[in-house]
């Protein structure tokens, strides 16, 4: 936003921000347990539109308690809205006192909205040729909008004039009301005329007038060009009454009787003292060190947790675009390339057709050296009129040796994605530095998402060029290559500017936590060229029997709609939620045993598993819905995935979406294959090998619960594990108190369901519905290991305790796993945050020990350069290979030697290793 030139009135919509931040930021706490996330998303917005306007007359206006004029007029009015969380309603009061103390004047008027407060401002500033922005995320504000009077939007960046609202709406801002009026409005429940929707409204109101006009004309709706114009007028006839109450409704009153004006609200003094002490009492510890004037303290200071979860609060970058260069011949390639190799680093990028790394077509790269130093080489865009550009089996061929230089100085954001693409040029991509993606994972993996727009925003105060802006949107969206060369450069350019300078922020953060450097350089980078050498591998599919298998699962889901029907007394939709809460709780009488957020009885997976253990029906549904995803997920969908090129299926893996550090993959989820069923086991059987070949799987043995040893140092545990006990029933001659060789099935059973139970943090009530036993007999149970385990009970409590102090968990390896929620006010929010502080460190160490793993197998796997052996898959704690019949054992003995000596604990690790024709074989 460029700051204007003479100081508009600004007025804040307090309340739409209020909620906006509660609801879009990631939850924060103090040392004493009190929700801050709302109060730091609010005054950060007002700290940015301070920079940007310097207004001289500015208020924020929030809601006032109770109901107001509209609720009179329709007792249905914002019915819909939950009751406000407790969680937020604490920070209410904070919040006006950070404010005031901030110099800012505040309105609350009762009996009416901040809406209307904010109308009646802005009309009265207009009025006297006053420019006045009122900043919010109200649609509804639209209808305020005129010549002197804008809507800016902080969260998005993003403002709306006069010809602002006819593009994003359709009609102009004199004809708002009317389209709210006519299409309703969900959030306040506001009826509307049910039918009308986006495009018959604006057709309406641009081709006849307002609501008025409409009721008054209706035999012309039906020469109107929409869908549906010849019965329309039919359909509104009788919701008359409806429509006028709904403008009223959505009408912003306008003509307030207020005790101030425009030009009295005028910002006031900075009250330091009261600041200190209330950025003292929420922990804003940067905003502190500003009001203290001790700005160096404010990087020094500030907790581990604020610094990394909350939005970057710096007034931004200096990005100069005009200084990027866009590269039409060799000569300035050439030139670009000494450049390069002359770097001591540089971030590159590339620009596609496709975010599929197998589909994708190359059509530009770019390049960045320094700050607004950077270029865009375009190869391959052909919309009519593009300039000539370099050939680009030309431009490849002079950076092949660039791209395959293995000297660490090559930056990337999601790098491994750049390395598919290239590796579909017969380029492989070495010598990587960094990656910016990995590098704000690392840093923490819960802060925010990990795309280059929201850590540009994050950590350099930069809204970069979001490619919705120069491509659009939806099915007419274009493809990179038909992007006009003024657009597409800058954006290009950009990227690589960015990412250098991401990289540089970045670093500094990370240099000094912990073990932080390690992960990133360590495990993360080299692991990216791992996964990105397995995506290319890809695994056979043999298509043919999985179609058989959706056939099969067909006549299997039919079965089960007709038992469903029968037991029901009635056929009905079993994919319409409401239908089958009517079924189960109306007419079957169930018990409820979980509501939604609106009050009404949930049908959720992990209701009816409840539900299943007493009633058939529930049981009979939980097993149609688990065919019906298995057959459209993975039966029916992956022969279409096979690629025309290799005849295989190539999943892409995800390092920096899981908040442990565990890998996922998307098309097609590997992880989420069900292996607990005959049919889900019957999906793996279609994943085969080559003719000549095996499939390996090599899989990790109760690797949780022996991390759980290494880091409680229990005696018993690593006694058990370090003599070759089988640990299920080395736990239950502890708890039933027999010898070893007299454990029973049962027993067995439930020391398996206490171990596995507690890495997770389940409560003895947990245990007692996992085994079906009373609970005071599951808390003897859990009582009983704790006493023959005391280590185990020392490292949970240790744990909660150590994460309330720091705010995160750390894996043996020092990677650091935040728990936002840990002093959460909300208890069922504090006690989620606090089993996750058990849990994580087991799951984060055994994701970080299987990523050593895979780099320490592909390490030998390009040692030995053998096209024997691929590695295709990884699945949890499960590495799968494909390896040539007569290789098998002896690749087998390096790969479990590989992975059992990739780190040493104080208990062994164990690599089971299976062979087959398929996967369900081997595992």
């Amino acid at each position: 936003m460029e700051k204007q030139s003479t100081s508009p009135l600004v007025l804040v919509d307090g309340s739409s921000y209020l909620f906006r931040a509660f609801h879009g930021l990631p939850p924060l706490t103090n040392s004493k347990g009190q929700d801050t996330g709302a109060i730091y998303g609010v005054v950060n917005m007002l700290r940015s539109l301070m920079s940007t306007y310097q207004p001289s007359h500015i208020a924020v206006v929030f809601d006032a308690k109770g109901k107001t004029f509209r609720d009179d007029i329709y007792k249905e009015y914002k019915a819909n809205r939950p009751p406000m969380p407790d969680e937020l309603r604490s920070q209410i009061k904070p919040l006006h006192e950070i404010i005031k103390a901030m110099g800012f004047p505040i309105i609350v008027e009762d009996g009416v909205e901040a809406d209307d407060v904010i109308g009646t401002l802005a009309r009265q500033a207009s009025a006297q040729g006053i420019d006045c922005v009122i900043s919010t995320g109200d649609k509804d504000m639209a209808q305020l909008v005129d010549k002197h009077v804008t809507l800016i939007n902080t969260m998005t960046n993003t403002t709306m004039d006069v010809a602002g609202v006819v593009e994003k709406f359709g009609v102009p801002a004199n004809l708002i009301i009317d389209y709210l009026a006519m299409k309703g409005d969900k959030v306040d429940n506001i009826p509307g005329i049910p039918g009308v929707g986006d495009k018959s409204a604006v057709a309406m109101l641009n081709g006849i007038g307002g609501v008025a006009e409409i009721y008054d004309n209706l035999d012309k709706i039906a020469t109107l060009e929409f869908r549906g114009a010849k019965t329309m007028a039919a359909k509104i006839e009788q919701y008359k009454e409806q429509a006028f109450l709904s403008y009223e409704l959505a009408t912003i009153v306008c003509d307030l009787k207020l005790a101030y004006e425009p030009t009295t609200l005028t910002m006031g003094e900075l009250d330091k003292a009261a600041l200190k002490t209330l950025f003292a009492e929420y922990e804003f510890k940067r905003w502190l060190a500003e009001v203290s004037d001790d700005k160096d303290a404010a990087k020094n200071k500030a907790s581990d947790a604020e610094s990394d979860l909350t939005p970057s609060e710096g007034s931004g970058i200096e990005l100069d675009r005009q200084k990027y260069e866009v590269v039409y011949t060799e000569e300035a390639l050439d030139a670009w390339i000494n450049k390069l190799n002359n770097a001591s680093y540089y971030a590159f990028d590339t620009e596609t057709t496709s975010i599929d790394y197998m589909q994708a077509e190359l059509v530009g790269l770019s390049f960045a050296i320094a700050d607004n130093d950077a270029c865009y080489i375009p190869l391959a865009h052909d919309y009519p009129d593009a300039p000539d550009q370099l050939d680009r089996d030309v431009a490849l061929s002079k950076l092949k040796a660039i791209f395959e230089d293995d000297t660490a100085k090559k930056i990337g954001q999601n790098v491994k994605y750049d390395k598919n693409v290239l590796a579909n040029y017969d380029i492989q991509v070495k010598g990587i530095l960094s990656d910016t993606m990995l590098a704000s994972y690392v840093l923490n993996s819960v802060a925010t998402k990990h795309n280059m727009d929201n850590l540009s925003l994050k950590y350099l105060g930069h809204k970069t060029i979001h490619f919705e802006e120069i491509a659009g949107k939806g099915a007419k969206q274009l493809t990179f290559n038909q992007i006009a060369m003024d657009e597409a450069a800058p954006y290009a350019a950009e990227d690589a500017d960015v990412t250098l300078r991401l990289h540089k922020a970045l670093d500094e953060l990370i240099r000094f936590k912990g073990d932080l450097p390690y992960i990133l350089n360590d495990i993360e980078v080299p692991l990216a060229s791992v996964l990105a050498k397995m995506e290319q591998n890809g695994v056979l599919i043999d298509s043919q029997l999985l179609n058989q298998q959706s056939q099969t699962l067909a006549a299997r889901i039919l079965e089960l709609e007709t038992d469903v029907h029968e037991l029901a007394g009635e056929s009905f939709n079993l994919g319409s939620t409401k239908q089958l809460q009517h079924i189960l709780f109306e007419k079957m009488d169930l018990p409820v045993v979980k509501k939604t957020p609106k009050g009404a009885p949930s049908t959720s997976e992990e209701v009816l598993q409840e539900l299943a253990l007493e009633y058939e029906l529930p049981k009979k549904i939980m097993a149609y819905r688990g065919l019906t995803k298995l057959k459209n997920t993975y039966t029916d969908k992956l022969p279409k995935m096979i690629h025309h090129r290799t005849g295989r299926v190539h999943t892409s893996y995800h390092q920096a979406v899981t908040a442990t550090g565990r890998l996922s993959s998307t098309d097609p989820n590997l992880q989420n294959i069900p292996i607990r069923t005959a049919e889900g086991r019957q999906v793996r059987q279609a994943f085969v090998a080559r003719p000549g070949y095996k499939v390996v799987a090599a899989d990790y043995s109760q690797i949780e619960l022996r991390i759980m040893a290494h880091l409680s140092k229990d005696p018993g545990l690593v006694s058990a594990f370090s003599s070759g006990k089988d640990i299920h029933s080395a736990t239950a001659a502890e708890v039933f108190d027999v010898t070893l060789d007299a454990v029973s099935v049962n027993e067995r059973r439930s020391a398996k369901a206490i171990n596995f139970g507690l890495i997770y943090g389940m409560s003895a009530f947990g245990l007692s519905k996992q085994l079906n036993i009373p609970r005071h007999d599951a808390q003897k149970y859990m009582d009983l290991y704790f006493e023959r385990y005391p280590g185990v009970l020392t490292y949970m409590e240790s744990t909660r305790e150590g994460a309330k102090q720091t705010g995160y968990v750390s894996t043996v390896f020092g990677r650091r796993l935040y728990l936002p929620d840990i002093k959460a006010s909300n208890a069922m929010r504090r006690k989620g945050a606090e089993r996750a502080a058990i849990n994580a460190p087991m799951q984060g160490t055994a994701a970080d020990i299987i990523k050593k793993a895979m780099i320490d197998v592909d390490a030998w796997i390009n040692d030995i350069n053998d096209e024997d052996i691929l590695m295709i898959m990884q699945v949890h704690d499960e590495l799968v290979f494909e390896i040539k019949a007569e290789r098998v054992d002896e690749y087998i003995a390096k790969i479990k030697a590989l992975m059992e000596d990739t780190v040493e604990l104080d208990v062994p690790l164990v690599v089971d290793v299976g062979i087959g024709d398929n996967w369900d074989e081997a595992h």
